[in-house]
């Protein structure tokens, strides 16, 4: 390709003169330099053949714009599974969730044929508090109708700022369509759930790593042990599932438990600032009562940054299933007009240094993936309502006050919580663990 039709793009023009004065600036380059210097520009000759060939022959016309951003999230993607080319919509979603928190209703919501269906409303939000139920079916969003609305669409006319009012047409079943007006609250995602499995023995499950999880984790154990009359003499925590999520928030949540100087985590990369150690901070919460994390082949990332830091820290005993493997870090970097760029940055060691990248923990008990009652895992936690038997039937909270509506819900989440116990003693991991927390209560470790 001769340099005449590499101009006849002016971006491209001004990206090659960009890139060939900063390759060509300082001291003389060595041969292999050299060598180097002429595969990129044969690189960037082959990408700038294929760009031109698209505008002259691709069917329709294409934005510079489209075809640049198309280039960007391909070179990118390649990489590595975990790193991604985010745009302006997707940059400020992912921003939101690693946060924990965002103007909303309080619901979790999915698609349902046409339409989208209420899987569960969040405690203690607008939309909980308002009396939506697990089941309702979401047909209007103020003045639009929800069928053939994708779920991401329908999340953003409910998602606002705070303070503000949004209409939702319920269609819920032997009744007739009604209107519920909801104010926006900001909405902390609840990443930590505990019961009180017996006396003495405390469950708590982390579905999510994000900014207030340590917060939440504290704050429950807490009420676990005010709930036990007295300090916990152990402690499951489950880490099955759980896709991972912020850094700072697994390395929070290590800390609670460990009451010794030393590392958490560690991570190293290409650059400096990817070299970094993150420090325990002495403040075992649970007073050295024993611990032991379950895990399986979907904990990932944040969960295995607390797996082996408790592991190497000989914290807790680690059961279940070989981890999933992703020992990697991965940077957020903001850029121009809401843009984004997720890319991998570091591995991650834990304190002991072990790199979990593709290998993932090893746990000190295995257990197969056997069921005590042969129901699927996910089924532990997810009860419904309409599962439990002599379940209240369906009201119109139209008819009921505000402090009916959440009595209500206070009723109905006591039984739910005691169906969720009664599950958890029926799962086979959650069952060995128990039984050697006893054992290792006995002993008096």
């Amino acid at each position: 390709m001769t340099l005449f039709n590499f101009y006849k793009t002016p971006l491209l023009a001004t990206l090659f003169i960009a890139l060939f004065s900063l390759s060509t600036s300082g001291v003389a380059k060595t041969a292999e330099e050299e060598q180097r210097l002429e595969a990129f520009f044969k690189d960037l000759e082959a990408f700038t053949v294929v760009f031109s060939d698209i505008k002259q022959l691709y069917v329709e016309d294409v934005e510079n714009k489209e075809l640049f951003n198309n280039a960007i999230k391909g070179m990118v993607s390649g990489l590595d599974p975990h790193s991604v080319y985010l745009e302006p919509k997707e940059q400020k979603s992912l921003m939101e969730s690693a946060s924990g928190k965002f103007g909303g209703l309080g619901i979790v919501i999915s698609k349902k044929d046409d339409g989208i269906q209420v899987i569960s409303p969040i405690d203690d939000t607008p939309a909980y508090k308002a009396g939506i139920q697990a089941g309702d079916l979401i047909v209007k969003i103020g003045d639009k109708p929800v069928r053939g609305m994708t779920l991401e669409d329908g999340v953003d006319l409910m998602r606002g700022e705070p303070g503000t009012d949004v209409q939702i047409t319920i269609l819920r079943a032997n009744q007739k369509p009604f209107v519920v007006d909801i104010t926006r609250e900001i909405i902390t995602i609840v990443s930590v759930k505990g019961y009180l499995l017996e006396k003495n023995i405390g469950y708590v499950r982390i579905s999510s790593f994000q900014g207030p999880t340590a917060a939440l984790l504290k704050e429950t154990i807490a009420e676990l042990v005010e709930q036990n009359d007295g300090y916990l003499e152990s402690l499951i925590l489950d880490l099955r599932n759980n896709p991972g999520g912020v850094l700072d928030g697994a390395v929070d949540v290590s800390n609670l438990f460990i009451d010794e100087a030393g590392l958490v985590v560690y991570t190293k990369g290409r650059i400096p600032s990817s070299n970094l150690k993150f420090k325990t901070e002495r403040g075992d919460i649970m007073l050295g009562s024993p611990i032991v994390v379950l895990i399986n082949e979907g904990s990932a990332s944040a969960s295995e940054i607390v797996a082996g830091a408790l592991q190497d820290h000989k914290r807790a005993i680690i059961m279940g299933n070989t981890s999933f493997g992703k020992g990697s870090v991965q940077t957020i970097i903001e850029l121009d007009k809401g843009y984004g760029l997720k890319v991998t940055t570091a591995r991650y060691y834990t304190p002991n240094g072990r790199s979990i990248q593709a290998k993932g923990i090893e746990p000190d008990i295995k257990l197969k993936n056997i069921s005590l009652e042969n129901e699927k895992e996910e089924s532990i936690i997810d009860i419904k309502e309409n599962d439990l038997n002599g379940h209240l039937e369906q009201e119109d909270p139209s008819n009921m006050s505000e402090a009916e509506i959440i009595k209500l819900q206070e009723d109905n989440q006591a039984t739910l919580d005691k169906k969720a116990i009664e599950k958890l003693k029926k799962d086979y991991f959650v069952h060995e663990a128990s039984n050697l927390l006893k054992a290792l209560t006995v002993l008096g470790r």
